[in-house]
């Protein structure tokens, strides 16, 4: 049976750095999170002039993973776990902080360099509370080793995590999520299909789309309710959507700043930590 849609938030402008804004349908004013999903930042399509100098600078992370789509151009990523690393179009990477990591980000050098369009989503994925002290790690997959899916004509879908059509995705994680990034044509219809009692998402990254017979417009996310399985999609222009899917976690949330805990006086250490150098160095 089709889902219930349960809200349809629009993606807001907000400033995250001096130089670059994203936007955010998740959290919204009219809801938080779908815990494991805490965030989501859209940023670009946005055309780099060449010799631009862009980046974000080093800053800590705990409890959580910051998990990225990158949809155009190429992003660096570094650590102080020793993960350096590029992602390219229709590639993804998922950095898991755990008890606490400092890393940068942005368009590569030689993005920079040439001028160039980046895209990229950025999802917070909560870790369970028994997993958020444990080592960081880092993973990443190209746009090559991400399993195609709900493929016909007019429709094709990535599968980056989680099993869909008994395929894997290649980014592993501690709580089942199926996420899969795709294009649907102009008039191309599609049925996507959740597991009853998951959080159920869709992000309108491009286009403008028809679910499950009511309209949703560009830079909107869909939230469904969690009983029954059927996303009916109809492409009202040529869309890319972002389709997530997982097992919820039903533990309290503390967010703030750039950590994810379980309850305010984890996240107040662990900005006290962030202050007093406990997450080590990266020098750029």
């Amino acid at each position: 049976m089709k889902k219930n849609i349960a809200h349809i938030l629009l993606g807001r402008e907000k400033k995250i750095t001096e130089d670059e804004t994203i936007l955010q349908p998740l959290p919204h004013k009219d809801f938080r999170f779908a815990n494991p999903f805490i965030v989501i930042h859209h940023g670009g399509p946005k055309h780099i002039p060449p010799g631009h100098k862009e980046r974000i600078h080093p800053h800590p992370h705990r409890g959580f993973s910051p998990y990225t789509f990158m949809l155009q151009g190429e992003g660096f990523h570094r650590d102080n776990a020793g993960n350096d690393e590029v992602i390219k179009a229709g590639g993804v990477q998922w950095m898991f902080a755990g008890k606490g990591v400092l890393h940068s980000e942005g368009p590569t050098p030689e993005l920079l360099a040439s001028g160039g369009t980046h895209e990229f989503i950025q999802l917070w994925i909560n870790a369970p509370a028994a997993r958020k002290w444990e080592d960081p790690f880092y993973q990443a997959a190209n746009k090559e080793e991400l399993p195609k899916v709900l493929v016909k004509e007019g429709v094709e879908f990535r599968l980056a995590s989680g099993n869909y059509e008994g395929k894997t995705g290649p980014i592993q994680q501690f709580t089942p999520i199926i996420s899969m990034i795709g294009e649907v044509e102009r008039a191309a219809e599609v049925k996507l299909e959740a597991i009853p009692g998951y959080w159920t998402l869709l992000y309108v990254a491009k286009g403008s789309i028809e679910v499950n017979g009511t309209h949703v417009a560009q830079h909107h996310l869909v939230v469904f309710d969690k009983e029954y399985s059927d996303v009916e999609v109809l492409a009202l222009e040529d869309a890319q959507l972002l389709f997530l899917s997982a097992e919820s976690i039903e533990e309290p949330v503390a967010a703030k700043d750039n950590f994810v805990m379980n309850t305010a006086e984890e996240v107040e250490q662990a900005i006290e930590d962030a202050k007093n150098g406990k997450y080590g160095t990266l020098s750029s």
